[in-house]
């Protein structure tokens, strides 16, 4: 029941602090804290008895949930959900605590909201049922459209009805793909439609058939990564989400685009699959070989268009967000590799992203809540004023350009290694984006930290310990698997060799 627990603790949670009075606020960020801590609590136990080495889906539980079709809840984890599940539950209460002093309306309807998208989350990770799959999938999209389109800022209902349509327009997709894939297999059971979609002579296993199916999952899967062109809607709902909100947006809403490309796409589409990453298998179903690029040019896109859009940003928090575009283009590219250190550089990439990209919003919502407001060009020598604020964020920026000994340089590493193998000219032209990323975050170093302080913050105080709080865990992590990566990769080695990879 542990895994359970951990879907559904936060559900109740929203239960009770419902019940509670509406002008009890302190009440409710308690009751929520506690709620959101619950879930951590078990996943540290769920870690101890994980078991690194097992092919089995572990914690495993599948009961009969709707008979006539098939429909079980079927829930359990391997090394492909463990890692996001494990970040997803981290941070749940590092949220609570930033938004303790943030939020100042609808307490009470905010951290209900939170809790629901909460259990959405945890349970689309946990998932093996590909309908109760997509039933998490599209819960965490309702709390997250009232979590902008309320809590955020002065273009919020814009923000949030573009997130939502984007969103929606790619579940269709998904719920048409999902359709097909029930009748030729019969079952909504995600395991056996691996099996099934690898066996010569099945439906599952026609190519043309996979392909058209791909490009439904696909597109809803691109939509939340998001993919080029695809993307327009983040760096909106990014801006005008409230602190906490842009954290999971980047650190875990991202990844269920990632983590659904390869749970679905790779590992139950390996024929679709093949036709968008090899140009031989493209020729093979009589289609120009250009199709077996198309992956890994949108992989190349993310990077440099990201880069380049982050580079160009006066907004602080805007440019995080087009970075966030440029790093999981990396995701793709190791992806389209389809081997080992590819796709082991791209799950790295997601988790230690996703830690990150947490940080950094942390860091632009500290300083906000400071100055009001977040132009890079208006700020200048805050350096001076706020020496541990600058460390922690120099940290960030140094792991997000990919600096050696911090994490974000292991999973970038890894998969332009495993493209290079297949994509030389795109994995060399892919590196401009490095080189960009290191440029805007130095520049924006430079132009918020360095220099003459600017007379308007002369008053400006440091970041509190409420603060410190919510950012020491993740600045830990990303020391800790800068330096030791192989505790990471070790949880989820076994999965990746699992999937149909190519030498």
């Amino acid at each position: 029941m542990l895994l359970t627990l951990m879907i559904f603790v936060p559900l109740i949670g929203m239960v009770v602090v419902l019940c509670l009075p509406r002008n009890s606020e302190e009440t409710i960020k308690r009751t929520t804290l506690v709620f959101t801590l619950i879930p951590l609590i078990l996943g540290v136990i769920l870690l101890a008895g994980y078991d690194r080495g097992s092919e089995e889906h572990q914690y495993a539980v599948d009961v009969v949930w709707i008979e006539a079709f098939d429909i079980h809840y079927h829930i359990g984890i391997d090394g492909l959900s463990v890692t996001l599940l494990l970040l997803t539950v981290l941070l749940g209460p590092i949220c609570v605590i930033a938004s303790w002093r943030n939020i100042e309306k609808g307490i009470k309807a905010y951290m209900a909201l939170f809790l629901l998208l909460e259990t959405g989350m945890i349970g689309f990770f946990a998932a093996l049922d590909l309908f109760l799959f997509y039933v998490f999938f599209e819960l965490t999209l309702l709390p997250m459209y009232f979590l902008i389109g309320i809590w955020g800022g002065p273009r919020r209902e814009y923000a949030a009805i573009k997130f939502f349509l984007y969103t929606l327009f790619g579940s269709v997709l998904m719920l048409i793909a999902m359709i097909a894939v029930y009748l030729k297999g019969e079952t909504f059971d995600i395991p056996t439609l691996i099996t099934l979609a690898q066996q010569d002579g099945h439906a599952l296993a026609n190519p043309v058939f996979q392909i058209w199916v791909f490009l439904g999952f696909f597109i809803g899967f691109a939509v939340k990564v998001p993919i080029f062109p695809f993307h327009t809607w983040l760096p909106d709902a990014h801006v005008e989400a409230p602190t906490a909100i842009s954290v999971i947006l980047a650190a875990i809403l991202l990844k269920m685009g990632t983590y659904g490309l390869i749970r679905v796409n790779f590992a139950m589409l390996p024929e679709g699959m093949a036709f968008f990453t090899d140009p031989e298998a493209a020729v093979k179903l009589g289609r120009s070989a250009t199709w077996g690029y198309g992956l890994a040019i949108l992989g190349f896109i993310n990077i440099v268009y990201g880069s380049f859009c982050a580079l160009a940003q006066t907004d602080f928090k805007k440019l995080v967000a087009y970075s966030s575009i440029g790093h999981m283009g990396f995701v793709i590219l190791g992806l389209a590799a389809r081997n080992e250190s590819g796709v082991t550089g791209a799950i790295l990439q997601m988790f230690n992203h996703g830690v990150i990209s947490a940080m950094l919003f942390l860091l632009v919502g500290v300083v906000y809540d400071r100055a009001h407001h977040r132009e890079i060009n208006g700020f200048g020598g805050l350096g001076s004023k706020m020496p541990i604020y600058t460390g922690i964020t120099t940290l960030a920026f140094m792991a997000s350009l990919g600096l050696p000994g911090l994490s974000g340089f292991v999973g970038e590493a890894l998969a332009l290694l495993g493209a290079y193998s297949k994509y030389q000219v795109l994995t060399i032209l892919s590196t401009i984006g490095i080189v960009v990323g290191a440029a805007y975050f130095l520049w924006t170093l430079q132009r918020v930290f360095l220099g003459k302080l600017n007379p308007k913050y002369e008053g400006i105080s440091e970041i509190n310990g409420r603060e410190i709080l919510t950012l020491v865990p993740l600045g830990i992590l990303t020391i800790l698997f800068g330096v030791c990566p192989s505790l990471l990769i070790s949880m989820f080695n076994q999965a990746v060799r699992l999937l149909p990879l190519v030498p």
